[in-house]
């Protein structure tokens, strides 16, 4: 039996694979890096080194500065031979030459001797026979010749043939904080020491370069801009160990010409100081707001630029004490910031990065400290290797425990982006290109249904409409995400946000049911009336609006406008609750004879506009009728109680085009007149009917006021006033109003006051009227010696705005010469309106000189109380009593007591609209002060009255002119110019 066959062998084998795979494992990744460690360590403690060599011996020198670079070879071996010999000298940044000179050891110490020359900042040197004067050979940084070669950092001298105890005279010229030594070497000592300095330049170029490649491709792969400024880092810090060790005069094998060093070196040092400071910002930019010290790093920041800057501009030797300071100064900062960061932050990676970046600081640090004070400097090309490769050793380190952190930070996120996949109220899902759901969490299950991933039920398709899927296909097209609403199974409505990531759709599904019937309510209510659920005020108008300039307005529009008659007294006798609900049921009864298109609306109150659009005005007019006997014709039940209401319509037809506000109104005058007739109820204005034509009249007269300030076609006339007493002896007048339009046509008096007042341009006029009249009594006041008074009418708006009062103010007081003349009219309504304002306005008036006639008295709701409390001069009695006196003797004995109360409280008395002879008759023998009307004179022109007497001179009629005359007796009048405002008031 094949024990491969058996039901048993499977899960055998699957366990000998799995013991296997994890011995591999411990072997490779535990036991074996243990292991090469532990090899590692015991090599570097017991096992002989290859590059083992024996320590160079220093010779002394005698060393001389050429100052001013003026010594020849056999004046500075003079003056060498005064100097006192030493074991090293600094150049202290001189850049002038130095001449120096040494012995060369005796052939037996060692036969194979070469003298080394170990200064990095040498840029080149010249060496001869100290006693003969013969050159012994050159070299710089890119060739050699003769005895001189390149050797580690410095150059070499081979002495071979040269005579025991010979003086060697050499000239050199530095660049930077140089120190100049002699060490004499075995020829095998030096080839070990340069194998081993090249080695150690391999190992730091090579190193740093590897790390620096991984660094940058690791910013590629993550998109993360600090690690290339890492990577920025670590290439200007192998410059620096480059620099530190002595081989910064090539890069990649390759010499840098002379020319370019030194601008490097003093480049590649301000580099090292920005970068330095521009990456520690960067890489602790969360932690650095923590630690505090703000200002302190912006002004490191800020001094970045300075440095690169001096470091082009400045010689590098003046520019190295620069940079030492500022090296000095800021390692410091960074230091202090770096131990706040880790203490504060306790994060291992600000560790590790603080640990780099401290490395490569102190390093730096004391590179500058011993360079700058001439120290013995025990750090040479073996230890500026170490220090670079440990900043980047750890900077490597931060890395791996940044990548270590992030990556359990996505471990983290993602098992929370799981939990909330799963507890999400709202529906997760992803869908592949076809419509299939891929994934789905529980609330997508409950929304849809537990098998929504199931074979068979797991299309879109299956709950939503394939318009919806197309939908959303063409939306994530045109966007990266989509947002709509959609009816999905049982009619509930969802909200579906929905992105594409790649071959992918991931989306959210939620379940807005409650809020899409709540915001289709507020829609609703948006646009109706809430108590009789017929259109709002807004809605109605907008309809009307989108009638009128729509696309298909083409045509005149029928528009009505419906008002119940005294509807208040159903609101006072049964309450509010049985008006709304007669609202309720007009509605009700109206909405049953629309028929489609047609647009019933609330405008407010018990008014309502009813659009009938596509309706001839005898089909409209039929329907308005049916509409009225509806209302009309059958009680209304409320409760326990039943009553009838009645209900006016006016029609009219509106052309296309025309403004809704101007239809609006043209319709609601219509429904006044409806309410006024006796008839049906009902009254019809066509386009061509003379009260639509009228009122359209009105409206434009009205935009014309209101369009400016100016008040063309105005224009004034005068209507005689006479006194009974001295008919011959007075020209007192009332000032008119009148207004001709733009082809010269009288405009009537009645549509100039209304569009006046629907304007809200009666105050202007009325201004123009007093300051027009004033001007005019001052220019001709030497023409009218017998007028006592003019007349002229104030409007209840203008009496009523505290403005125009303080304008009439102070026109009066400009006109204070002629205010006198003045009697401005208060019809009776107004003065009753706001009493006490009135009382006030009257007084300033009689301040000032005018006079004050109260106007229409009889014909509103006289009340005689109100008289004792005004100070009025005219009592002008309204002319409905006047006309047709005779015939009416009610009338006769209403003026006979108006004219003696009127007596009894010290004021004349004005009868208008006196047209017939015999009225004026008998208003005198009533004893009525003065006439006005038709049968004295119709209205003048001002330049006429200035060339009569009197107003007797006016009166046709002869008959009636001599019986006043014979009539006429003197008595004092009322208005005696001795003083201003005179009379009993």
């Amino acid at each position: 039996m094949n024990p491969f066959t058996s039901p048993i062998a499977p899960s055998l084998w699957g366990r000998l694979s799995s013991t296997l795979e994890r011995a591999y494992w411990r072997l490779l990744v535990v036991a074996l890096p243990c292991a090469v460690l532990g090899l590692s360590v015991l090599a570097l403690l017991t096992w002989a080194p290859n590059y083992a060599f024996e320590e160079p011996v220093p010779l002394p020198l005698r060393v001389l500065q050429d100052k001013g670079d003026t010594l020849d070879p056999a004046t500075a071996w003079a003056a060498l031979a005064q100097e006192q010999p030493v074991l090293l000298r600094d150049t202290r940044l001189a850049e002038a030459p130095f001449w120096f000179a040494f012995a060369v050891p005796a052939a037996e110490l060692d036969p194979s001797a070469v003298i080394e020359l170990p200064s990095r900042h040498m840029t080149d040197v010249t060496c001869w026979d100290g006693a003969a004067l013969a050159p012994l050979g050159s070299a710089d940084r890119l060739q050699q010749q003769g005895r001189l070669f390149a050797s580690r950092a410095g150059f070499g001298l081979r002495v071979q043939g040269l005579a025991a105890g010979t003086t060697v005279l050499c000239k050199a010229s530095f660049v930077g904080p140089a120190r100049l030594t002699a060490q004499r070497w075995s020829e095998d000592a030096l080839a070990m020491a340069s194998h081993s300095f090249e080695r150690n330049a391999g190992l730091l170029e090579g190193g740093i370069l590897m790390l620096a490649l991984f660094v940058l491709i690791t910013a590629l792969i993550n998109r993360n801009a600090t690690y290339v400024l890492f990577a920025v880092w670590l290439l200007i810090n192998l410059r620096m160990g480059a620099l530190s060790a002595g081989w910064d005069w090539q890069w990649l094998g390759h010499g840098v010409p002379p020319a370019w060093l030194t601008p490097m070196r003093a480049i590649t040092v301000a580099l090292l100081y920005g970068v330095t400071i521009v990456l520690f910002c960067a890489l602790f930019r969360e932690e650095l707001p923590r630690v505090g010290f703000r200002r302190l790093v912006t002004l490191m920041q800020w001094s970045c630029a300075p440095v690169l800057l001096l470091s082009i501009v400045l010689p590098f030797a003046q520019f190295l004490p620069v940079v030492w300071l500022c090296t000095a100064l800021g390692s410091a900062v960074l230091v202090f910031l770096l131990v706040r960061i880790v203490i504060i932050t306790r994060s291992t990676v600000a560790a590790w990065y603080g640990a780099s970046i401290g490395v490569a600081l102190l390093s730096s640090a004391y590179e500058v400290v011993a360079a700058a004070f001439g120290l013995q400097t025990w750090i040479g090309s073996v230890n500026s290797v170490t220090a670079a490769l440990a900043s980047s050793l750890l900077a490597t380190m931060a890395i791996a425990a940044q990548m270590r952190q992030e990556h359990e930070q996505r471990v983290q996120a993602q098992a929370k982006l799981e939990h909330s996949f799963e507890v999400m109220p709202l529906g997760l899902f992803t869908l592949d290109l076809q419509g299939r759901f891929v994934a789905a969490n529980p609330a997508l299950r409950a929304a849809l249904g537990i098998n929504v991933l199931a074979h068979g039920e797991h299309r879109w398709g299956h709950y939503f409409a394939a318009v919806d899927w197309q939908h959303m296909l063409q939306s994530l097209h045109a966007q990266p995400a989509a947002e709509f609403e959609l009816v999905g199974p049982r009619s509930r409505h969802f909200l579906v946000r929905a992105s594409l990531a790649g071959e992918r759709i991931e989306g959210s599904l939620q379940d807005v049911t409650e809020r899409s019937l709540a915001t289709e309510r507020l829609q609703y209510l948006a646009h109706h009336d809430p108590l009789t659920r017929v259109l709002n005020r807004e809605a109605i108008r907008a309809e009307l609006d989108g009638a009128l300039h729509g696309a298909g307005a083409t045509h005149a529009l029928a528009l009505a406008f419906l008002d119940l008659d005294r509807f208040k007294l159903i609101n006072d006798l049964f309450g509010h609750h049985a008006g709304d609900e007669v609202l309720r049921q007009v509605c009700a009864r109206t909405q049953a004879l629309l028929h489609n298109g047609m647009h019933l609306g609330r405008m407010g109150g018990d008014e309502f506009l009813l659009l009938m659009p596509g309706r001839s005005m005898a089909q409209a007019s039929a329907l308005c009728q049916s509409i009225v006997d509806s209302i009309s014709g059958q009680p209304y039940r409320v409760g326990g109680s039943s009553f009838y209401a009645r209900g006016s319509i006016g029609l009219v037809e509106v052309a296309a085009g025309s403004s809704t506000k101007d239809a609006i109104a043209a319709a609601d005058r219509a429904c006044r007149e409806a309410k006024q007739s006796r008839g049906s109820h009902l009254v019809v204005f066509d386009r061509h009917s003379h009260a639509l034509q009228e009122h359209e009249a009105e409206i434009r007269l009205a935009g014309q006021l209101s369009a400016s300030d100016d008040l063309p076609g105005l224009y004034l006339l005068m209507q005689p006033i006479m006194s009974l007493r001295e008919p011959d002896q007075s020209l007192d007048f009332e000032v008119l109003l009148r207004m001709r339009d733009a082809d010269g046509e009288e405009v009537p008096t009645a549509r100039l006051i209304t569009a006046a007042e629907n304007s809200g341009r009666m105050g202007v006029i009325d201004r123009w009227v007093l300051r027009r009249t004033l001007a005019w009594v001052r220019e001709h006041q030497g023409r009218l010696p017998r007028t006592r008074f003019i007349c002229m009418n104030l409007s209840g708006a203008s009496l009523n705005d505290e403005s125009f009062v303080r304008d009439a103010v102070e026109l009066l007081q400009r006109y204070a010469d002629v205010a006198r003349y003045l009697c401005l009219e208060i019809t009776e309504s107004v003065a009753l309106h706001d009493l006490e304002n009135t009382r006030r306005f009257i007084a300033q008036v009689h301040d000032l000189g005018a006079k004050v006639a109260l106007d229409d008295f009889g014909a509103g709701y006289t009340s005689f109380s109100y008289l004792k409390g005004l100070r009025g001069d005219l009592l002008k009695i309204d002319g409905s009593f006047i006309v047709n006196m005779n015939q009416h003797p009610a009338n006769l004995a209403i003026v006979e007591a108006i004219v003696g109360l009127a007596r009894n409280l010290g004021m004349r008395t004005v009868a208008e609209w006196a047209e017939d002879g015999a009225t004026v008759q008998a208003l005198a023998e009533i004893g009525v002060d003065y006439v006005q009307g038709f049968a004295v004179a119709r209205p003048q022109a001002p330049e006429r009255l200035l060339d009569m007497r009197s107003s007797a001179d006016l009166i046709e009629d002869t008959g009636l002119l001599h019986s006043l005359l014979l009539q006429a007796w003197p008595t004092p009048s009322l208005f005696d110019d001795s003083r201003p405002g005179s009379g009993p008031h």
